[in-house]
């Protein structure tokens, strides 16, 4: 029989792997996980910090770090607004730009307007 730590090294695996147990989740998580459901379902918009106040609020032991896990756990994403919302619809026309190559060199050569 080949020692542990000579079958972890022809596996290719480190040798704490074969002594871990992992642990079960604690039950309150699931409870968590379902109240966060809940929570987003009524209100996506809410970030860690609020659905934090909330929990505390309901009396569940919770800090903010618990609800960010929990919320990855479930894949769960806070609804605002994102980068980069001016930017053009590809349908709108690109009107040019009639200036570009010529030389301004005298008073009302060129007018412009502004209607904002």
């Amino acid at each position: 029989m080949l020692p542990v730590n000579r079958q972890c090294e022809l596996l290719g695996i480190a040798r704490r792997t074969v002594y871990y147990r992992p642990v079960a989740a604690p039950a309150l998580d699931e409870v968590l996980k379902r109240r966060l459901d809940e929570l987003y379902t009524a209100h996506p918009f809410y970030g860690r910090r609020r659905m934090t106040a909330v929990l505390q609020r309901e009396g569940y032991a919770v800090n903010h770090k618990r609800v960010r896990r929990l919320l990855g756990e479930l894949g769960l994403q806070t609804i605002y607004p994102k980068a980069n919302l001016s930017e053009p619809h590809p349908a709108h026309r690109v009107y040019p730009y009639l200036l570009r190559d010529v030389s301004i060199v005298r008073p009302n050569q060129v007018w412009s307007s502004d209607i904002t």
